[in-house]
């Protein structure tokens, strides 16, 4: 029942049941909106997610939709009115934090709060909730201010923080982790010595502990590996029973995205094949710690006088 749904998953519910219905009746989003008098824009962003739509704007729109299942009708427009009951407390409707995110980086904190399971594909750097916040802030802060602006860089350093916050507290209550990082993610120093060590440390206690699941991808790995290079794939639960979907997050050099079509399902493919032949957890436990013993090494080398 919608009662039972977040309004995270309300909204997401609604917006996906509203497109689908779109595309049955054979309608552009240009058609709905001449013929609901809206602007292209508000379409698109019902459709996307970035807004809610009103119940009272659902009503007719159902009609035009040919939608004439009453019970589903009457469970979207409950929907509609739980995904607008969202609180504006959360930490990413902070007016010094939400306008330096983008749209996909604002769903992607709303999804990670509601996420029962995450899995990081990684080739670069840690996953973004797995940082610590020197390692956070020295990763942004190889960017220039034509890159990314000094605030946008705080605010997003800050933003971090609170996912990594988000996450952390859900462990073993509701959520999984399971991070696929190439070798280079764990050999790569940002920052100085002394913040890599901080962080290798960080990850080797959560996997060790149980809380999260790490495997590595070798240098000598002779498998097919995806040229996704970076990716979070997030699992969530519908609210039906014990149906569950997948929304897949992922940057390239000039945008981010969350993508929900059916390349989700190829990623999530992919994922599995390269976790199921990468080194196993064990032994990426085990490279942490000569990584470790390695950077240790390097800090009394550099304290000797």
């Amino acid at each position: 029942m919608a009662e039972d749904v977040s309004p995270t998953i309300a909204r997401r519910r609604v917006r996906i049941a509203l497109r689908e219905a779109r595309e049955a009746a054979g309608y552009t989003q240009s058609d709905v909106a001449e013929a609901m008098e809206w602007s292209l824009s508000k379409v698109i962003r019902i459709e996307n997610g970035d807004v809610s739509i009103a119940p009272n704007d659902l009503r007719p729109l159902l009609a035009y939709l040919h939608v004439k299942d009453r019970a589903l009708g009457a469970e979207l427009l409950a929907l509609a009115k739980t995904a607008r009951s969202r609180q504006r407390t959360e930490w990413y409707q902070r007016p010094d934090i939400r306008p330096h995110l983008t749209p996909a980086m604002l769903r992607l904190a709303e999804y990670e709060a509601e996420a029962i399971e995450i899995r990081y594909f990684q080739a670069f750097h840690m996953p973004g909730p797995l940082q610590i916040p020197a390692y956070a802030e020295a990763l942004l802060s190889i960017f220039s201010d034509e890159d990314i602006p000094a605030d946008t860089r705080h605010a997003r350093a800050l933003a971090r923080q609170f996912r990594r916050d988000t996450v952390l507290s859900r462990l073993g209550s509701g959520l999984s982790v399971y991070a696929l990082l190439d070798e280079s993610v764990l050999r790569r120093t940002i920052g100085v010595p002394d913040v890599c060590l901080q962080q290798l440390g960080e990850m080797r206690d959560l996997a060790t502990t149980g809380k999260i699941t790490i495997r590595m991808i070798p240098f000598d790995f002779d498998s097919a590996v995806t040229n996704n290079a970076t990716f979070d794939l997030l699992t969530l639960k519908s609210g039906k029973a014990e149906e569950r979907s997948e929304v897949l997050y992922r940057e390239t050099g000039l945008r981010d995205e969350i993508v929900e079509d059916q390349t989700v399902q190829r990623h999530r493919e992919r994922f599995d094949k390269i976790w199921n032949a990468a080194a196993t957890e064990q032994d990426t436990i085990n490279f942490m710690g000569s990584r470790i013993k390695d950077l240790e090494a390097q800090i009394r080398h550099r304290r000797i006088p």
